[in-house]
């Protein structure tokens, strides 16, 4: 097998892969010929992702904040060559951060640092093994500067996009591929329920697995969009830090609770 999926299958697992980002994810890796593990809480949705696409589909129904479902993950996967890990599952609850509960805080957590790092830690061995793969991180331009209202989910994001770029560099010339996705406003289910009109430059889903997918050995970090490319040197480089701060704050302000 050539190609994408010699390099990259012949199964791929994707986190949080029921709607928007992680479908996306699964629609164009399907469409490169890489057989899927699709990975997500709600049956249903998953279910008619897996319909959809016309290569081998594997659906997990699993909470992957939990041991137990990483351990689904884990053993959906046996037997399967998994040379494609997208980490796309995120809990992103807008609030004040002391109106968040413990238990929310954990959650957070687990899902969005814990699950990434242990599901990286179990596919990548093999990967190395072969000489070939690829491991996407989502992440986030929340997560490249304090964001006021989004405390927890930023520094969660900025977790995961170092993680991949220490990754990147430690897995240089061993064949597999690490990217982070530094994605800004993406137009998903969540996303237009949570706001009354889209933030300028705001991208769709199939934008950003385009984008993602297309980085893989280009480097570390990608960001889907010509506006959010701007923006992302902009708050990170160009502008005072309290700067970008208060910017991010207003633009999180227009999140409903």
């Amino acid at each position: 097998m050539n190609g994408f999926a010699g390099k990259y299958g012949p199964w791929a697992v994707v986190a949080g892969a029921s709607e928007g980002i992680g479908a996306a994810f699964s629609t164009a890796l399907a469409e490169r010929g890489v057989n899927l593990i699709l990975v997500a809480r709600r049956s249903e949705p998953l279910a008619a992702l897996a319909d959809r696409l016309t290569v081998q589909t594997v659906p997990v129904v699993a909470d992957l904040s939990t041991q137990d479902g990483l351990e689904a993950v884990y053993s959906a996967a046996e037997g399967r060559p998994v040379g494609m890990l997208v980490c796309n599952a995120a809990y992103a609850p807008v609030s004040p951060f002391l109106d968040l509960t413990p238990s929310k805080l954990s959650t957070l957590v687990d899902l969005n640092c814990r699950a990434p790092l242990l599901l990286a830690r179990h596919f990548l061995p093999d990967m190395v093994a072969r000489r070939a793969g690829g491991v996407i991180v989502m992440s986030s331009l929340a997560g490249m500067q304090g964001s006021p209202g989004l405390a927890a989910y930023a520094a969660s994001k900025a977790f995961g996009a170092v993680l991949a770029e220490s990754l990147w560099a430690e897995l240089a010339g061993t064949g597999v591929d690490v990217v982070t996705c530094v994605a800004g406003a993406v137009s998903t289910p969540g996303y237009q329920e949570s706001m009354s009109r889209p933030a300028p430059g705001t991208v769709d889903a199939q934008t950003v697995a385009r984008t993602a997918l297309g980085a893989l050995g280009r480097g570390p970090r990608t960001v889907p969009g010509a506006m959010m490319r701007v923006s992302s040197v902009l708050m990170s480089r160009l502008l005072p830090r309290r700067t970008a701060i208060k910017l991010i704050g207003r633009a999180s302000s227009g999140l409903a609770d």
